[in-house]
Parts: structure tokens; C-alpha cells; sequence
């Protein structure tokens, strides 16, 4: 009886040795992201941008802190966001913070993809970690959106990128990498709200009419006029480019292999995958003159079939932005 019992013990300990082993394997790359980009006070910092901060970076972390079973992280990135970023006056988040300019905080709009990240990463730590505050607290951040940032206009209910500077009127400006489908989905799942699943349906609805140019591709920012046409916007280069490749890795994050992905799909195969240019602008055919970073590269893999070369390894000198959606897509694929 005693033998049985030590035996028992010992296969234990070696199982719970084996999956110390796994888990720490599996987070060293969360452990070099944050020791590249993460401040002691809970700031991701961009580093390719002068250090600066954002409500995509902070929302981008907390997901991944999430997924990597990582509350004290959560909790700091949270918590820094907060103390710098949050408006009580409307309840989301100003979009930028800037350590180098007084006050670090002079643009007080909102990015509504940042928001949606928290609250996303709110809800999925609630869920996770069984504390109704963090889910209270996701509620509010979606009412708030809903509120601030969710219209209907010509016929399509719609997400714009922040509170101010985007409804014209006559026309309004779309980010369609704002369209963040997994999160869209889990609201729809937790609250049922109606508009969720209106704005998802829409969205792919818009993308689909987004088909600019050569490459049919949408850019990275796009109008939508009051007669429903589209274009892409006249205040950014007409490119397909380092926001709008987010689009299909929110796709497949919330449905893999979706028949929306086919334009993806079918530009990027025009190329080698190692010398797949990082842009394209869908007015000149003109292309970048250089390749797609690690983190571009890895949604285009998880899209291509290719997903099991997606590592959560940093690159030599890999940026903030890449790195980020490195592990997104790595995450996006489990």
C-alpha cells in the first residue's frame, strides 16, 4: 500500500514537472516581449514610435496577458491605463500617451480598436479568472462604446475609429481594422446585444464591398459616402498596409478558413513568402520596397496554410508593433 502510494507520488511529481516544463517553454516568448516593451508600471511602450504609448498596445498586451495565464501583468497594464489613459467623462480611453510631452496626454479622443481591446481582454479575464469585476468592468467599457462610437449611417451600422474627427457628415472615415470580429463575437456571446452581431454582420458586409483597385483589397483607412459608396480615403495613402493586414487575422481568429479571407488569400499568393512586399497601394499597383515584418509575416502564414511556422520567439530587433501581432496570430490559431 505504502509502495503504491510513493509510486503515485512520484508519477505526480514528474507530471507536475512536465507541465512546469510546457508552461515555461511556452511563455518564454511572453517573457522577452515584456522585457523588451513592458515598463515597470504596467506601460507597453512603442518602440518604434519614440516610445510613446497606446490604447492598441495596452489592449493588445492585456489579451495576451490573459492567454498566457498572467494576472499580475493584466492587472498592471490595467491598472496603468486607468491611472493615465481613462475618461470618467465618457468612459473610454484617450488614445495616446506621449512621456515627452507636457501633458503627456494632449489628444483626449479615443481609439475605439484600443477600447474594444480592453474590453475584450476585460471580459476574457472575468471569464478566466472567475472575478465579476473585471467583467462589470467590460460591460461599462462596451455600453460606452456602443454609445460614443457605434452610428448607423447609409445603411450600415458602423464602428468609428473615435469619438471625434470621423463623422463628416456627408461622409464618415472607417478603419476597417478596427473591425475586431472575435471580440465583437464574444460581447454577442456574454450580453446577447443585438448590435454586436449587427455590427459583425455589417462589417463583413462593408469589407466585402471594400475590393479597391488591382489588388481588391481594402486600405488602410476608407470613406463611406452618405450613398453608400466607398473609397479609399483621400487623407492617407490609398494602401493596403500596416493596419488594414489586421483584417485577416481578425477574421480567422473569430472564424478560421472564412470564405472572407479569399482576397487575402489570393493577393499574397502572388508572391514568394519571403519576398511578399509590405504594402501595396491599390490606386498605383505600386508596391513597398521592402518585405513584410515578423509580425506581417506570421498573419500571412496563418492565413497561407503556413500557420505552424508562427513562433512566439522574438526576432533580432523586432518592434513592438510586430511582435505584438506575432503573438496575437500565435494565439489566434489555438
Amino acid at each position: 500500500m505504502r509502495l503504491t502510494r510513493h509510486v503515485a507520488l512520484v508519477v505526480a511529481a514528474m507530471v507536475f514537472t512536465l507541465m512546469m516544463d510546457g508552461a515555461l517553454a511556452q511563455s518564454a516568448g511572453w517573457q522577452s516581449y515584456k522585457s523588451h516593451f513592458l515598463q515597470p508600471d504596467g506601460r507597453i511602450i512603442d518602440t518604434a514610435n519614440h516610445n510613446v504609448s497606446h490604447t492598441e498596445g495596452q489592449g493588445f498586451s492585456m489579451v495576451l496577458a490573459v492567454n498566457y495565464n498572467d494576472r499580475p501583468t493584466f492587472d498592471a497594464l490595467l491598472k496603468w491605463s486607468n491611472d493615465h489613459l481613462y475618461r470618467k467623462d465618457i468612459g473610454l480611453y484617450s488614445w495616446r500617451y506621449d512621456p515627452a510631452a507636457t501633458p503627456p496626454v494632449s489628444d483626449l479622443n479615443n481609439a475605439s480598436d484600443g477600447d474594444t481591446l480592453i474590453a475584450w481582454a476585460l471580459l476574457l479575464a472575468g471569464q478566466k479568472w472567475h472575478e465579476p469585476s473585471y467583467i462589470a468592468a467590460s460591460n461599462a467599457l462596451q455600453a460606452a462604446i456602443i454609445k460614443h462610437n457605434v452610428i448607423y449611417y447609409a445603411g450600415y451600422n458602423v464602428l468609428l475609429p473615435g469619438v471625434s474627427g470621423f463623422n463628416h457628415n456627408s461622409f464618415i472615415t472607417l478603419n476597417p481594422s478596427y473591425f475586431i470580429f472575435p471580440a465583437w463575437q464574444a460581447f454577442y456571446q456574454h450580453s446577447h446585444l443585438k448590435i454586436w452581431n449587427d455590427l459583425t454582420l455589417d462589417g463583413y458586409t462593408l469589407l466585402g464591398n471594400m475590393r479597391f483597385g488591382n489588388p481588391r483589397l481594402p486600405t488602410d483607412w476608407v470613406t463611406l459616402w452618405a450613398d453608400k459608396t466607398l473609397s479609399p480615403s483621400d487623407r492617407w495613402p490609398a494602401r493596403f498596409s500596416y493596419d488594414a493586414v489586421r483584417i485577416p487575422l481578425y477574421i480567422n481568429w473569430a472564424q478560421r478558413n472564412s470564405p472572407a479571407l479569399g482576397p487575402y488569400v489570393a493577393y499574397w499568393r502572388q508572391f514568394n513568402r519571403l519576398s511578399t512586399p509590405a504594402w501595396v497601394d491599390v490606386l498605383t499597383n505600386a508596391i513597398a520596397p521592402y518585405m513584410l515584418t515578423p509580425g506581417l509575416m506570421a498573419i500571412r502564414d496563418s492565413i497561407m496554410g503556413d500557420g505552424a511556422l508562427v513562433s512566439e520567439n522574438m526576432q533580432p530587433k523586432e518592434d513592438y508593433y510586430s511582435a505584438s501581432l506575432r503573438l496575437l496570430t500565435f494565439w489566434s490559431l489555438k
